[in-house]
């Protein structure tokens, strides 16, 4: 088994954290193994930020992502730069409030959206829209489970603020739910 999976967004929306806890979900509590490259423009918050993971069973060799099969969008200019690169038949999830959809989407064999921004900006936190899109990611494709995401997610976060990132992972995983019950099957 080896995933590809990248996640794209601006600085400040905490992308390379998103692809660090992905990672550590599937080491340290899933039991496989992963690698994680970013990349971000020179610019601290605003410009084009992504971070590629891969998650295997197995050694891996190359730790880029060569094959895009799952793309996590939290941001117009993200989802642009990489939406053409989604192989036939993977997955596009995205921020429905910050990503508008192309043409370039009929080979993508599941595609979903979640409110990620405005989720956390409810909550009172906009910088946890990385978190409520990992349980989306999570529960919609079953990279890695969502107790090890819930285990990453609790460790990974600044002390005090546990809670409230389990929320955020929490209300992910349950539009997920929906997305998934309303296609008829989890992304593979």
């Amino acid at each position: 088994m080896r995933k590809e999976i990248r996640i794209t967004g601006f600085g400040g929306q905490g992308i390379i954290l998103a692809g660090y806890v992905l990672g550590k979900a599937a080491c340290v509590y899933d039991d496989k193994l992963a690698t994680m490259v970013q990349s971000y423009g020179p610019e601290a918050r605003g410009s084009a930020c992504a971070a590629q993971v891969v998650i295997a069973d197995s050694t891996i060799h190359d730790p880029y992502v060569r094959k895009l099969e799952i793309l996590a969008a939290l941001s117009q200019e993200g989802y642009d730069n990489y939406v053409n690169a989604i192989e036939d038949g993977g997955v596009l999830l995205y921020d429905a409030d910050l990503v508008e959809l192309s043409e370039h989407t009929s080979k993508i064999g599941f595609k979903a959206s979640v409110p990620a921004t405005r989720i956390a900006e409810k909550m009172g936190r906009r910088m946890a829209a990385n978190i409520v899109m990992l349980g989306f990611v999570t529960g919609c494709t079953s990279i890695v489970s969502p107790d090890a995401m819930k285990e990453a997610v609790r460790t990974s976060v600044p002390p005090g603020t546990e809670e409230f990132n389990l929320n955020a992972l929490d209300q992910g995983l349950a539009h997920a739910e929906k997305a998934v019950a309303g296609a008829g099957k989890t992304a593979q």
